[in-house]
């Protein structure tokens, strides 16, 4: 059995590295990565239907049961 506190986990590091050192390497990192996740921006689509002709067509679809309505699944 080991400790409770999971201790033979803890890791030592020996550096000769200043703060300032790693505080500037840290700033020349954050300007080269982006923090936004791959894959969240939001694309836009300009769309050429007409917005009465979609609902006319999606009320076909529900009432010839191509599509489902409300919470049937």
């Amino acid at each position: 059995a080991d400790e409770a506190d999971a201790s033979q986990f803890a890791t030592k590091f020996e550096t000769n590295r200043t703060r300032a050192e790693v505080a500037a390497e840290a700033a020349t990192v954050a300007q080269t990565r982006s923090i936004e996740p791959a894959g969240s921006r939001v694309v836009t689509y300009k769309s050429t239907a007409d917005r009465a002709a979609v609902r006319a067509q999606a009320a076909d679809a529900v009432r010839t049961g191509q599509i489902s309505y409300g919470e049937r699944g």
